[in-house]
């Protein structure tokens, strides 16, 4: 790779990583997918959810990623801090979804390293827009990333939620937000879970919740996995930064959503082979009963 040097080297008013590095060596940021048709089987992130709360916001993500009907990998982090005060989640494309979590890092570091000053909340998202932007190309041959930013805004003393589109389009959220495969069925349980009025804990169970309730009707998407021990990446960023919510939290939040769906739960009837609907136990219908004894 040739060094970055000579005339394209950084200057100190070169505030965005990401031009300079398309002035200086637009090949690193090249992909292609060679000739037509041969797109390749890619990993795929699912669901993630975004949750307000007085004081800050919550971040949650699943951990499976897919290739087509196959689980490509259990424990796949879909969930990154993109400095002190903010956060991002991914869904769509991993490999794609993981570099531009990077390189947006990377962008944000570069700023505040230049200016001596962290960019504001909403010039974070905007540059996450404009990064997006470049991959649309990408986006039209179906390698698709669709983020999910959330951060603290220390001017209003709120968290905040950040959607996009495909094109880098940039929307603002309130209350609760999801994306990816199991978005649906995770704004479904949100909208009866959240509150204006919930805790930083209470949270982080409504955002658990959420990602159950999408497992359970997605197959990308995964729940919290007690066998395995393996629960979904959870964060936190309030006034005091950016934090990833402990194992032995989470235990605890599957622990009760887990105890809570099966008291729930006790009361349904499963049916067993050969019943028709609940209660009959006569077994399978005998062709001959209706034509009586006689042929």
């Amino acid at each position: 790779m040739p060094p970055l040097s000579g005339p394209h080297s950084i200057s100190g008013t070169d505030t965005s990583f990401l031009e300079h590095v398309r002035a200086s060596a637009p090949h690193i940021l090249d992909l292609r997918l060679g000739e037509a048709g041969t797109m390749p089987q890619i990993p795929h992130g699912t669901t993630i959810v975004a949750v307000q709360f007085p004081g800050g916001v919550v971040m949650a993500g699943d951990r499976r990623a897919t290739v087509g009907s196959m689980i490509a990998s259990r424990q796949m982090e879909k969930v990154f801090p993109a400095d002190e005060s903010s956060a991002i989640g991914i869904a769509g494309t991993a490999g794609l979804a993981i570099e531009l979590v990077r390189l947006f890092q990377l962008e944000l570091e570069h700023y505040e390293k230049i200016e001596g000053d962290s960019l504001s909340l909403d010039g974070k998202a905007n540059r996450l827009g404009s990064m997006l932007r470049g991959n649309l190309p990408m986006a039209m041959q179906g390698l698709t990333v669709l983020p999910l930013f959330v951060g603290f805004d220390h001017a209003k003393q709120q968290g905040r939620i950040f959607s996009y589109d495909v094109t880098g389009g940039r929307y603002e959220e309130t209350a609760y937000h999801c994306v990816g495969s199991g978005s649906v069925f995770a704004r479904g349980a949100l909208k009866k879970l959240w509150r204006p009025d919930l805790t930083a804990s209470e949270a982080v169970r409504v955002s658990v919740e959420a990602l159950w309730d999408a497992a359970d009707d997605d197959s990308a998407t995964s729940g919290p996995d007690s066998v395995r021990k393996i629960w979904p990446i959870v964060a936190r960023v309030s006034e005091q930064g950016f934090e990833y919510v402990s194992a032995q939290e989470l235990t605890a939040h599957a622990d009760a959503v887990i105890s809570q769906r099966s008291n729930e739960l006790k009361s349904i009837v499963v049916l067993e082979p050969g019943e028709r609907s609940t209660g009959n136990t006569a077994g399978p219908r005998n062709d001959s009963d209706s034509r009586g004894g006689d042929e």
